[in-house]
């Protein structure tokens, strides 16, 4: 699994042209799933996201994590993230698992972080169209093999 963290002060998404997922201070995060993910994978990205420590204590350090500021997450399914381009300039998203399998690792990565934080999504496989004011900025790569 492979996401890509943003701390922002708010973002959003639209699918056709409707708000489908707002949020203010939080975590815009991109979710990828690979072919050889699990729902084991799931539960310790969201452990892991849980746990992130990136935002300011009292003197200005990176130490807090989104519990302490009450944030939310906007997560959006990211196929694209497993986009390979070694030798070519088309990539090849042969390593990014198919919808049937990679739905219910993003919902079950969803649900558990829903379990401490508001948790908004864009609509798996729908054209979405993400805008956010990051705030750092601060952006995470977060791989879990």
């Amino acid at each position: 699994m492979r996401l890509v963290v943003q701390r922002v002060l708010e973002a959003k998404v639209h699918v056709n042209g409707a708000l489908v997922g707002n949020i203010k201070q939080g975590y815009l995060i991109y979710v990828g799933i690979k072919t050889t993910d699990t729902m084991d994978h799931a539960l310790r990205a969201a452990t892991k996201v849980h746990n992130l420590r990136v935002f300011e204590d009292e003197q200005g350090k990176m130490n807090l994590p989104l519990s302490s500021i009450d944030g939310s997450i906007l997560a959006i399914s990211q196929f694209t993230l497993y986009g390979d381009t070694k030798g070519n300039n088309r990539p090849s998203f042969i390593l990014a698992a198919r919808p049937e399998q990679a739905n219910p690792i993003y919902e079950k990565f969803c649900e558990i972080l829903s379990i401490d934080h508001p948790v908004h999504k864009g609509i798996f496989g729908a054209d979405m169209k993400v805008s956010s004011i990051n705030d750092g900025p601060v952006t995470i790569m977060i791989d879990i093999d």
